[in-house]
């Protein structure tokens, strides 16, 4: 080594002052705190996933966390062990989403799959827009979203995944909007009629966003009325688009949901396609979380007339396990709309005299330039658990939900807030103390305070993660989503009997 160096010195070709013979990276320390990080991650993270005698969360305030974390960049780096030691830190004090008692959000649990395919994207760290730089993703990309449009039902379509199911909602308001005058893309807003579009009261908040961003405006987004489950009303929405065009408004796009985010809710599809189509409407179905329920030959009527829909978006990273973040824009139109609507043609990216077929250059469909090639993690999977596996996951998870509601109703003190379709399960815990309390605002006041406190306690102990909410008049309930293949009938029931126990004095 010695005898390598004075010889790199001695043939040094230096460049204002910097020598520049060889590469500058320790290799072997590199791959030796890969290797290092990847037995811990191995150790800490993936074999203790299913460990139900681990914490969800190891609960430290922001402040102590900042002092443990030792969050300071300094100008010099830090020690292969305190860097390791850094990596544990990081894992210990991060929530376990993999955990089966982490009923928090609308993903959890680990697919072991997905988490390779993850480690080979990473390592490889490729971007998704040529063919020339990323020939497997691509081909990849188009494999899994010819067949994601199969589940839906349509012949043909195109497709491209994003960062968010937020993301594919606003790329298909845009695209609705450009289908609906094209000019807007040269000319920009200036001129236009105003544009109003229509979703549900339970729709996701990324369509205020959307319409904030693209720059229709917040007002200009209808929300029609929901019945008591949460479902759009088609005659609501009727009368809206009647109310809208009698005001001179230019209505452009429906928006429908399937499986709303905290009820779980299914918008009637079949009955706004027959508004849309009689309107001249784009139909954009917000399927981010109910949209896996199509693999399920028995789940899948949830979702029927999704076929009639111009653009769907879905969310494999949710129900199905690929991973966050994993999230397609599928549209049935296939004469080349998204790139129409997205392409800017840059000549140093996509020239189109390339020495192969220039139609595999896709990145000029997205709005990004880097992409992440999410749809791999997705195709390992499905490779590996087929589409049975995947049904298999869907099936177990609205069987549990089903459970879990049947022991909820068993159980003094607690309370559905409705029968769920899907796996979403809302509902209240009255403690002892409420239980003999009459009716009125004073009751409700003093439940509204009990899911703060119980959520508090079980963050502390790191016992789970349950969500909760107030929602629509309703006080604050828990809202318990199943989704891991981790999970298991007992821990539906050491779910019930913790909210018990860490409310008794309640």
């Amino acid at each position: 080594c010695k005898q390598e160096m004075l010889q790199k010195k001695k043939n040094a070709v230096l460049v204002d002052g910097v020598i520049l013979n060889g590469p500058i990276v320790d290799s072997k320390a590199g791959e030796k705190f890969v290797e290092d990080a990847c037995k811990i991650i191995m150790e800490e993270v993936i074999q203790k996933a299913d460990d139900i005698t681990e914490k969800v969360c190891e609960w430290q305030a922001p402040e102590a966390l900042k002092q443990i974390l030792d969050l300071d960049m300094r100008d010099s780096g830090e020690s292969h062990q305190k860097l390791l030691q850094l990596c544990r830190d990081v894992i210990q004090y991060s929530v376990k989403t993999s955990h089966p008692r982490f009923f928090n959000q609308l993903y959890a649990g680990l697919d072991y799959y997905s988490l390779v395919a993850r480690f080979i994207t990473e390592a490889l760290n490729p971007s998704v827009y040529t063919y020339e730089v990323s020939p497997v993703f691509l081909l990849v990309e188009e494999a899994v979203i010819k067949k994601m449009i199969e589940f839906i039902g349509w012949e043909e379509g195109d497709g491209i995944f994003n960062p968010g199911g937020s993301v594919s909602n606003m790329y298909a308001m845009n695209l609705a909007r450009y289908k609906f005058c094209p000019e807007i893309k040269e000319k920009g807003l200036s001129g236009l009629p105003r544009l109003v579009l229509f979703t549900s009261e339970e729709c996701h908040y990324s369509m205020k966003k959307a319409a904030s961003f693209l720059g229709i405006g917040t007002e200009n987004v209808y929300f029609i009325k929901t019945d008591e489950r949460g479902k759009m009303i088609p005659e609501e929405l009727e009368k809206q688009v009647q109310r809208a065009r009698k005001e001179g408004s230019a209505p452009f796009l429906v928006c429908a949901t399937a499986g709303t985010t905290v009820l779980g809710a299914f918008d009637p599809l079949d009955k706004i396609a027959d508004i849309c189509e009689k309107h001249g409407l784009w139909l954009h179905v917000d399927a981010s979380w109910g949209g896996s329920a199509l693999v399920s030959r028995k789940h899948c009527r949830l979702l029927h007339g999704i076929h009639r829909a111009d653009s769907v978006a879905w969310n494999p990273h949710k129900m199905l396990l690929a991973g966050v973040q994993c999230c397609a824009l599928l549209v049935k139109d296939n004469s080349g709309l998204l790139k129409k609507c997205y392409s800017a043609k840059a000549a140093y990216l996509f020239q189109q005299d390339k020495f192969y077929d220039v139609s595999y250059d896709t990145g000029d469909k997205s709005m990004q330039c880097s992409r992440r090639p999410d749809a791999f993690k997705f195709w390992l999977m499905w490779k590996a658990l087929g589409t049975t596996g995947l049904e298999e996951r869907v099936n177990r998870a609205l069987a549990l939900a089903r459970y879990l509601v049947e022991e909820i109703k068993k159980r003094e003190g607690f309370q559905l807030i409705l029968e769920p379709e899907y796996a979403n399960v809302c509902f209240w815990y009255i403690p002892p103390s409420l239980r003999k309390m009459e009716d009125g605002p004073e009751f409700w006041q003093k439940l509204h305070q009990i899911a703060p406190i119980i959520k508090e306690r079980m963050m502390k102990k790191g016992s789970m993660m349950l969500g909760y909410q107030p929602h629509q008049g309703k006080v604050n309930f828990f809202r318990q989503v199943v989704i891991s293949p981790q999970v298991s009938r007992e821990d539906m029931d050491f779910l019930l009997d913790e909210i018990e126990l860490l409310a008794k004095d309640l």
